[in-house]
């Protein structure tokens, strides 16, 4: 490997299906993303890849490294909530830092929109863009949005905090915001909200601050972290009028912005190009959770079961690619089991950080602080290199966003414990999980789509067969519970419904 530290770029969608990638599915949507299949084609396509159910699960496991169960962050983050990573976590950011990265992310985060959850709290030197999901920040347009008359106050309080450009400082600023906090050692830009006009090109901004902070670390010859996560292809999409139709005939409007969203991927890989650094930087390609497909035509597609936020493989399937000419071989396709909270041990290892899962689990200082702390993702650096034929990783857990484990795979066996029997619409959202009393069974080799309950005359038979499975599948359960003994999860996942606000109330009453 070369000795000097890899810039490290990660470029994620919002929601986007694999099949909507040329690179998995040659076309069969009626288009194709060349600058997409680029990284694929140069780097290494993987076919068992895991986000998560969700929007700030994924990108909280994906940043921590750990499960989104230990931090709880499971549940998709509401404007003002008190929810985000706590400060005994630290991210990927915080460890590079150390390592003399320039660290920085631009676009949607969704990790928080309190002052002390924004991303130049947790690492990052610059953050540009916005909090929530694109439907959340469009709200206050809506038709029937409380007005000032009608529910004072209504938006200050329940409102969307907009935009933000932020940067971390060496000053402590005591100023308290009565709704998102203290700033504390950053600068924060309030940019007004993200109306459905600028989100037709607040993508475009995104990408031009990433270059412009890819092209300052160079300019000051410092390896680079940058995380951009655009808008899109989260709905509702508000495509400008220029890129309408471009998909072809007979498409759709969201044909035409994935043709657009891979317009953007295509520009921050040709300034790599142009700087003659990219060779040596590391280009990963993700998204957060699976397709969202009961928006359609607003929607991603996948081959996969049902859709985000169910128990099945289309909530957690996700594409995922990765760049690095100076170490992976060009047209890779690798089979092994990955999961987001594999990146933050594998990139610390291609910094020079290989040690970091055990250096964290016995207490490691960084800068005045000490993190402790169990990672979940394993270092997948020896099987990007190809020194590692297999992967370290055996298996992956599915937990509920209310933090219910619902699902394991191990291998190709995927064990189901909970299963969400609403086939679409956003009643997926609504109604609760079945806990079967006998786990159902797939081998997700010889049926990766997990149809045979559904299709087969013979699954009942097939399952009784491997009974036995479920008795291997709880011992897989009790040994990665067992690390919760030292290591127990953070906080509660967060609810869509009054039950939490009902505990506080009792609690309360009990303590009078």
């Amino acid at each position: 490997m070369t000795d000097k530290k890899p810039n490290i770029l990660l470029i994620w969608g919002d929601d986007i299906g694999i099949t909507n990638l040329s690179c998995y599915s040659d076309g069969l949507m009626g288009y194709r993303t060349p600058n997409i299949d680029r990284i694929a084609n140069e780097g290494m396509r993987f076919t068992d890849s895991y986000g998560q159910q969700s929007c700030t699960a994924g990108r909280s496991c994906f940043i921590t490294g750990q499960s989104p169960y230990r931090t709880g962050l499971t549940k998709v983050g509401m404007p003002g909530a008190d929810k985000g990573i706590q400060p005994e976590d630290p991210t990927i950011a915080e460890l590079l830092k150390p390592l003399g990265y320039a660290t920085g992310q631009f676009g949607k985060n969704h990790l928080g929109d309190r002052n002390k959850y924004l991303p130049t709290a947790r690492g990052f030197d610059e953050f540009f863009g916005n909090l929530y999901h694109l439907n959340a920040e469009e709200e206050p347009e809506h038709v029937d949005y409380p007005p000032e008359a009608d529910f004072p106050n209504f938006k200050a309080l329940f409102g969307p905090r907009g935009m933000i450009h932020s940067w971390a400082t060496d000053e402590d600023d005591p100023t308290e915001h009565p709704r998102w906090g203290r700033v504390g050692k950053q600068r924060i830009e309030e940019l007004g909200p993200l109306t459905r006009k600028r989100m037709e090109t607040c993508d475009v901004e995104f990408v031009d601050a990433t270059q412009d902070f890819i092209k300052r670390a160079h300019a000051d010859d410092k390896p680079f972290f940058a995380w951009l996560n655009t808008t899109w292809m989260h709905f509702r999409v508000h495509p400008p009028a220029h890129v309408l139709g471009q998909a072809g005939r007979w498409q759709s409007e969201y044909h035409d912005v994935m043709v657009e969203h891979d317009k953007h991927v295509g520009r921050v890989l040709d300034l790599l190009d142009e700087l003659g650094i990219a060779d040596n930087t590391i280009v990963m390609y993700a998204t957060d959770n699976g397709p969202h497909m009961n928006t359609w035509p607003d929607g991603a597609m996948t081959p996969f079961r049902n859709e985000k936020n169910s128990n099945w493989e289309g909530a957690y399937r996700i594409p995922m690619l990765v760049r690095w000419p100076a170490e992976i071989k060009a047209g890779s396709v690798s089979n092994e089991i990955i999961s987001l909270e594999d990146w933050l041990p594998t990139l610390l290892a291609a910094a020079g950080e290989p040690e970091i899962g055990a250096k964290l689990k016995e207490g490691h200082q960084v800068g005045d602080t000490t993190y402790k702390v169990h990672l979940d993702g394993y270092n997948f650096l020896p099987h990007f290199t190809g020194e590692e034929a297999k992967g370290p990783r055996q298996g992956f857990f599915y937990f509920s966003d209310d933090g219910d484990l619902v699902s394991l795979r191990y291998d190709n066996w995927k064990v189901v414990f909970a299963e969400q029997r609403m086939a679409g619409t956003v009643q997926i959202w609504a109604e609760p999980f079945v806990f079967l009393r006998i786990p159902k069974i797939f081998n997700l080799r010889t049926d990766p789509y997990e149809r045979a309950d559904i299709t087969s005359n013979t699954y009942w038979d097939w399952m009784i067969d491997r009974a036995y499975m479920i008795y291997a599948a709880q011992f897989v359960v009790q040994q990665f519970l067992s690390s919760f003994l030292e290591f127990p999860p953070r906080m509660k996942a967060a609810s869509f419904s009054i039950d939490q606000v009902m505990a506080k109330m009792e609690d309360a009453l009990s303590n009078n």
